[in-house]
């Protein structure tokens, strides 16, 4: 019998709405005001999330897609048989599921993802797809992940999934740290199987994060909808306008909320004013050459083995192996754009 139903919370986790409330607080009294894009996957969120990967102007997620159907037989041949397969953000297991198709022999599948609910719908149509397969979801902000669950059939070496790009929305020291925490989680002969958003022209990206039906813009308004809704925020969303430009400097795209009018939000008794073109910024997605991402995850302590690209050169999925060295803790850094109060001076 498949026990893929039981949604563990991790430990020491704070309850959601508390978590929100401080780091909503924090983010809004910064000089520059942002708010955690951890927060914009509510149900409600998660749900517009799968729309916009539908979208004809966002590419990632279709040409990521493709990517893994074209070389699946080879991406298993790495990962190897009797693994222990984690993935980071699972969310609706799409793409996890042609990846399960072809590694029938793993000791099993740990799904982690902050949306319960959406986690609980992937997790239940999974375990009727693949009865046999041992599956122990984790309900859980996977910047706070301090252990991976143990299966019953002891693995060969673990191996982390982290497609979509995620990687994109921590700044450049925070994915350094975030990966090597996935390298000692997965420790020695480890590996990770991870999507990379790749550098190109602006007008490509900008379409992408500005799309023409509008579902993106509600996506981001809706993390103030949220705020209003779980904190007794008072926020006008018809005052607040979704933007997205590129910022070639950083090589990232930068997702806004911005005020259309002078204007003062209430939250937590705190009053928190702005001016006319003020921006909450909400969510960072970086772009990254190869030999860029390369250097970066060696940082972290992985080699690159492989990478499969489109025709395009549009998006990477990469393998990466643990190296022989572990490295050296650090003190940990937030991910998704601003992720635990102070800790944000060390990256912002």
């Amino acid at each position: 019998m498949n026990d893929a139903l039981l949604l563990p919370r991790s430990s020491g986790r704070p309850r959601l709405p508390d978590g929100f409330l401080s780091e909503a607080v924090a983010g809004l009294s910064r000089p520059q005001k942002m708010l955690p894009c951890k927060f914009l996957y509510d149900e409600d969120g998660s749900r517009l999330f799968n729309q916009i990967c539908e979208l004809e102007e966002y590419y990632p997620t279709r040409t990521e897609n493709q990517i893994l159907r074209d070389n699946i037989n080879e991406i298993a041949n790495l990962i190897g048989s009797e693994c222990r397969l984690v993935e980071f953000g699972s969310g609706s297991g799409i793409k996890t599921r042609h990846l399960l198709a072809h590694l029938p022999s793993m000791s099993g599948y740990i799904p982690i993802d902050i949306s319960g609910h959406q986690l609980l719908e992937s997790v239940v149509q999974l375990a009727s797809e693949f009865p046999g397969l041992e599956i122990n979801p984790l309900e859980a902000d996977y910047n706070e992940i301090a252990e991976i669950p143990n299966t019953k059939r002891k693995p060969k070496r673990t191996v982390a999934f982290f497609p979509g790009s995620t990687i994109g929305n921590f700044v450049p020291v925070a994915a350094i740290a975030f990966l090597r925490r996935i390298a000692l989680l997965c420790g020695s002969g480890g590996g990770l199987l991870i999507g990379v958003d790749r550098k190109k022209p602006r007008q490509i990206l900008e379409a992408a994060y500005n799309d023409r039906k509008g579902v993106t813009a509600k996506f981001n308004l809706g993390i103030l909808a949220r705020a209003n809704r779980e904190l007794g925020a008072d926020f006008d969303l018809s005052a607040f306008r979704h933007r997205a430009p590129y910022d070639e400097n950083h090589g990232r795209i930068e997702m806004r909320l911005v005020s259309q009018r002078a204007q003062s939000v209430r939250l937590d008794s705190q009053e928190f004013s702005f001016e006319e073109g003020e921006f909450i910024i909400t969510e960072h997605s970086y772009k990254y050459t190869l030999p860029g991402f390369a250097g970066l995850a060696l940082r972290a302590g992985f080699e690159l083995v492989r990478n499969w690209e489109d025709r395009n050169h549009l998006f990477s999925v990469l393998f990466l192996r643990v190296r022989d060295y572990e490295p050296s803790p650090r003190r940990t850094v937030p991910g998704c754009d601003g992720t635990s109060g102070r800790a944000w001076e060390a990256w912002w």
